[in-house]
């Protein structure tokens, strides 16, 4: 029998918003505050499945858009979903593509219906409404699934900000409307928009809670705003949507904003940084990131990080490590990608047990202080 889903908040900070909680899913239970791999493609570039699973990652999340191009509906169905297509039994997450879609610069064609882009792959044109995206994320078959939204740029004016986010609405209704007829055991979110303006993003939430969602997301951030003005769009928000039910920040995964954000009330994470920062050789350790490629490393024969259990640090040198991507081994894209996310599930793991300890104030300052160090 399939596990219906629901949240249970467990925990609660008595000093900030930060909370503990178990969400269930019809893959399994996912503790959060999470951070949840990016497997664009059915992927987490340069690691397995079974390598996943070895970090401890609950749940990971694909893409609507690019799984749409390939491998294609008809070879997710054909394979009984996402899950069985990638050998993956835990829970996924898929975004609806919307963010990628509005990011192809003058590919794409927006009107009140959906939008009709281009293929970044070979120019083929496409359409996507609300309903589609439903029914791509359908035959996809994810556990976590998102309402199709506008994704506006930074800066933008208030005016076409609010054009933006009444769009995003008008099409959230669309989506929990044809979402409601065929629920298939999957959970659809909706995104508050709304960019840098409090009022936008008050009116954007209020309404969406109103649309009764299992899940909320906040979108439109780390798109090119300052810091200061991705954390006040959180404040603004976050307050605003249910506590019994998750909230999902898109595409926000540093350390430190990780921390201010579960802060906040924040219960979900995404971001490719962990990874592309790997593959370029940036790797975090709980003394702040380093460039594993600078040639300080060439003879230090240390471990990566002295602190970090990974199989990475308990194995190899920094001095290896830099040899090997100096070198351009395809190796070291693995290794530092393995490093980068177990420091990024640790650290959510960590912060789970600081709130369910009423500790979590002194774990973010400490943890603050040593990386600024």
């Amino acid at each position: 029998m399939t596990t219906p889903f629901h949240f249970d908040l467990e925990a609660q900070d008595p000093d900030s918003a930060a909370r503990a909680g178990r969400l269930h899913t019809p893959h399994g239970v996912v503790e959060t505050p999470v951070f949840m791999p990016v497997g664009t493609q059915a992927s987490v570039k340069a690691l397995s499945q079974e390598d996943l699973r070895t970090l401890g990652a609950q749940i990971i999340l694909g893409n609507a858009y690019h799984l749409y191009l390939r491998p294609g509906t008809e070879v997710l169905e054909a394979a009984g979903g996402i899950h069985r297509f990638m050998n993956w039994d835990r829970p996924v997450l898929t975004d609806s593509g919307g963010f990628q879609i509005f990011s192809l610069t003058g590919l794409t064609k927006v009107t009140r219906d959906g939008v009709t882009f281009q293929s970044h792959l070979d120019g083929s044109r496409h359409a996507f409404t609300p309903e589609t995206a439903i029914d791509i994320q359908r035959s996809i078959g994810a556990d976590i699934i998102m309402c199709f939204d506008e994704c506006t740029t930074y800066p933008v004016e208030h005016s076409e900000a609010a054009r933006s986010m009444g769009r995003t609405l008008e099409w959230a209704e669309r989506c929990r409307d044809h979402w409601r007829a065929d629920p298939a055991g999957q959970a659809l979110f909706g995104i508050v928009q709304g960019s840098v303006y409090e009022d936008l993003r008050a009116e954007s939430a209020e309404r969406l809670v109103e649309m009764d969602f299992p899940g909320y997301a906040i979108g439109g951030v780390s798109v090119g705003e300052r810091k200061d003005e991705m954390l006040a769009a959180v404040d603004w928000t976050a307050p605003r949507l249910p506590e019994d039910k998750p909230r999902y920040l898109m595409g926000v995964g540093p350390p430190e904003d990780f921390l201010e954000a579960v802060a906040r009330g924040v219960d979900m994470f995404d971001c490719v940084m962990p990874t592309r920062n790997a593959r370029n050789g940036a790797l975090f350790t709980s003394q702040g990131r380093i460039n594993i490629k600078n040639r300080r490393f060439a003879q230090d024969f240390g471990p990566l990080d002295p602190a970090c259990r990974c199989p990475v640090c308990q194995t190899y040198s920094r001095a290896y490590l830099s040899h090997l991507f100096r070198a351009g081994e395809i190796s070291a894209l693995r290794l530092n990608t393995l490093h980068n996310l177990f420091f990024m599930l640790e650290l959510a793991s960590s912060v789970r047990e600081a709130i369910r300890h009423r500790r979590f104030g002194a774990f973010k300052q400490a943890f603050l202080q040593a990386i600024a160090a």
